[in-house]
């Protein structure tokens, strides 16, 4: 027994020409190719809206990418600026912890 085939589909949706069409070996799966004019302006797997059909015609447009630059360094000290002043190492922690606490003990069990 094999896979009943399901047949062309065909309708509008506003002004785009939806044909759908069955995916080889399956029943219930269909590519959907839309067209405007006659002119194919792409195809989805899932059933398209208007607004998938304007998108697929009109795609929005998107701003270039803008490279990397090398000569900003954001933190960076400008040329020529005079040197930075080392500040005072922070103190290191006491011995004692107060209220009696003790430093946890490394060990190398891990």
């Amino acid at each position: 027994m094999s896979i009943p085939i399901l047949e062309r589909k065909r309708y509008m949706i506003g002004k785009y020409e939806i044909i759908a069409q069955p995916f080889a070996y399956s029943s219930h799966m269909f590519r959907y190719t839309v067209f405007v004019d006659g002119k194919r302006i792409g195809a989805m797997a899932s059933v398209p809206s208007e607004s998938d059909c304007l998108f697929m015609e009109k795609p929005p447009i998107v701003p270039p990418l803008v490279p990397y630059q090398a000569v900003y360094r954001p933190g960076r000290p400008k040329k020529g600026a005079p040197p930075r002043v080392a500040t005072e190492p922070p103190q290191p922690p006491r011995e004692e912890l107060p209220h009696g606490m003790a430093f946890p003990q490394a060990n190398d069990d891990r």
